[in-house]
């Protein structure tokens, strides 16, 4: 098994809103992306290409969520007053912990993540049947 190892050129070929974006940041966003997805040879994500698409997405996210892509960072919350004239909008603010279902569905890279990920939530058990003898 291995780990998957960060390729900035391929990544911003992939997601180019990211260009600009210094490659350390974009190397340190991977490195947190790990706490979400198991980059180890212990992941429950076995298959490498797969392993690798999921960490892009959450270093998308993380760098969406920071405003790293070239827009400001995104509004946290629930839009509560939104107004016209001179254009303002007020959010109701929730924490929002991260790694959990509203945190990641916060960006469409967090949204496709936790959609894509669905697999390897929850809990996985055997069932063993006895056969008396």
């Amino acid at each position: 098994m291995a780990i998957v190892a960060f390729e900035p050129a391929k990544f911003i070929d992939r997601y180019q809103e990211f260009e600009c974006t210094s490659l350390d940041l974009l190397q340190s966003y991977f490195s947190e992306a790990g706490m979400y997805c198991d980059n180890t040879d212990n992941s429950p994500v076995r298959d490498i290409a797969q392993r690798t698409y999921f960490l892009w997405l959450l270093t998308a996210h993380i760098a969406t969520l920071t405003g790293k892509n070239g827009t400001q960072p995104v509004p946290v919350g629930r839009v509560n007053e939104v107004k016209e004239g001179s254009v303002s909008a007020s959010m109701d603010y929730f924490k929002l912990t991260p790694g959990t279902g509203p945190w990641f569905q916060q960006t469409q890279y967090g949204a496709a993540y936790w959609q894509a990920s669905s697999a390897y939530r929850g809990f996985k058990y055997k069932i063993r049947q006895t056969i008396p003898w």
